[in-house]
């Protein structure tokens, strides 16, 4: 029988490194040396199938160009992101927008609306980065995850759960600059998920949002909170 678990293990904030149920390694919006949540033992990554990046904040793709250089894994993203970060020297970028789906290191790569910016800064001001997103992932054998990257709620969370089924939503529940536990129940409603792992909390003081409190609000809606440590990793199916 084909294996079809899932794992998942948290580096902290909103980085995330999938290990496919073929054995592929997807490392998620790559922020680990600055992140003060990521453990030292995490720090070091080792060989990596790909990069997904959700949107262009320090906080999201801080590490993206020093791993993808280092890995030569290639980073998937929305297409003006793509160009800054060919441009920073990776060798390898996958484009895409939202609505578009690509199949890259065995998994269906879906990308869809976020609310949220996406922008660098540096001396020379702002540069803007496109639209900051979310995925679908369809692991196949195994199950379908929507990655809500950084974002509110919105009402089209309903139609990605119609289109997509996903078994397991990954939400922001921080408050401040994306959804809290508040919303982030309203977003399992949405989207008839079942299962939903928080992110995106505790890593700044801003961010007050408590897996206790998601769970308080998503339990009663038949929602089983999987809130993990930072360096904790779980198996899904």
């Amino acid at each position: 029988m084909a294996q079809t678990t899932l794992a998942l293990t948290w580096f902290g904030h909103g980085t995330f490194l999938f290990t496919t149920p073929q054995g592929r390694r997807i490392l998620v919006d790559p922020w680990v040396n600055g992140n003060p949540a990521c453990p030292d033992q995490l720090k070091s990554i080792g060989h990596l199938d790909l990069i997904l990046a959700t949107h262009g904040h320090f906080d999201h793709v801080g590490d993206a160009v020093e791993i993808a250089r280092r890995t030569g894994a290639p980073i998937v993203g929305i297409f003006e992101l793509c160009q800054w970060l060919a441009r920073l020297g990776v060798r390898q970028v996958l484009p895409m927008n939202k609505g578009g789906t690509q199949e890259a290191a065995g998994t269906r790569i879906t990308m869809v609306h976020a609310l949220h910016s996406s922008s660098h800064i540096d001396d020379d001001g702002i540069t803007y980065l496109g639209e900051a997103a979310g995925y679908v992932l369809g692991f196949s054998p195994g199950p379908t995850v929507y990655y809500a990257g950084d974002t509110g709620v919105f009402g089209d969370m309903q139609l990605i759960g119609d289109l997509y089924a996903p078994t397991l939503a990954m939400l922001p529940i921080g408050d401040v600059f994306t959804m809290g536990p508040r919303e982030a129940a309203r977003a399992c409603a949405l989207l008839g998920v079942k299962r939903a792992v928080p992110m995106h909390f505790g890593t700044f003081p801003a961010l007050t949002g408590t897996p206790q409190a998601f769970r308080a609000l998503a339990e009663p809606l038949g929602v089983d909170v999987i809130a993990l440590e930072p360096g904790q990793s779980v198996e899904v199916q």
